[in-house]
């Protein structure tokens, strides 16, 4: 492994076209050490043979993605929100990772209530913290860009991130920085900043923004490099706050995904190194 990948991750949507051996085995031809998951194709493939997968392949797990949709009203949606997280956290226990991902949830049907659905979030919490700390895993939650408010993340800006996050001890809630969702914030600096001082910064992932953005906008993370995204002055964003753990590339992408898988992870690599190092 060289030392330009020592912290890189490649997480699985990314490479979402290749199967958990052959992630495993391209990470391991390629020198990566760390991937994060996703729940549904380690669900497909076998929750404990995807542990034993990664374990023998030597990678570290660096995140579980992921938890959350916490907003709903209607008290049965609920206590199968809250069990469904409970599941994950499990999940994220028996995979060897400590980070769980979480994305708030939407707005529920018929709604425009964005402060009680926060506020739900942080009922919920109350129940999973705790419930993840007896397990050794913290709960990271991650702001999406505000364009996804309404159907997918009422938690828009770290400074609504890090104000659920510090209803919490540090050791149980903390914060996703992702840079496709929060460059345009001229405010999260400062919140990088302040959720170093409080050792919330649970995990970091890398995207670019392209414009003009493609079909269906959840789908157009672009590669590194190709965008906006100044991802160096993030990167040590972080880095001065106190993160030194693990950099995800965390890339959704229907013409990416439509490529090589392992011919896109090396590509990856390469992108990271010229436009993250």
């Amino acid at each position: 492994m060289s030392e330009a990948l020592a912290r890189f991750s490649i997480n699985q949507m990314t490479v979402k076209q290749l199967s958990l051996p052959e992630l495993a085995a391209a990470c391991t031809d390629l020198g990566i050490p760390g991937v994060g998951l996703w729940r549904e194709p380690v669900h497909s493939y076998g929750l404990d043979k995807a542990a034993k997968l990664m374990r023998d392949a030597g990678l570290t797990i660096t995140t579980l993605c992921r938890g959350g949709f916490l907003t709903a009203i209607e008290p049965h949606a609920r206590v199968r929100a809250i069990d469904d997280n409970k599941a994950a956290i499990d999940e994220a226990a028996t995979l060897g990772t400590d980070t769980l991902v979480l994305v708030s949830g939407g707005l529920p049907p018929d709604s425009k209530d964005l402060h009680g659905a926060r506020s739900r979030i942080a009922d919920a919490l109350a129940d999973l913290a705790p419930y993840a700390a007896e397990r050794g895993i913290r709960l990271a939650i991650e702001p999406l860009h505000p364009m996804f408010a309404s159907d997918r993340c009422v938690v828009s800006t770290l400074t609504q991130a890090l104000d659920l996050a510090e209803l919490f001890p540090a050791t149980q809630v903390g914060v996703c920085v992702d840079t496709y969702h929060v460059w345009w914030d001229d405010q999260a600096p400062a919140q990088i900043a302040r959720a170093g001082r409080g050792e919330r910064l649970h995990a970091f992932q890398l995207a670019d923004w392209i414009t003009p953005l493609p079909e269906g906008v959840l789908n157009g993370r672009g590669r590194l490099g190709e965008g906006s995204i100044d991802l160096r002055s993030w990167r040590a964003l972080v880095e001065e706050a106190g993160y030194g753990g693990p950099i995800e590339v965390e890339l959704f992408n229907e013409e990416l995904w439509a490529a090589p898988g392992a011919e896109l992870l090396a590509e990856t690599a390469q992108t990271y190194v010229q436009h993250a190092c």
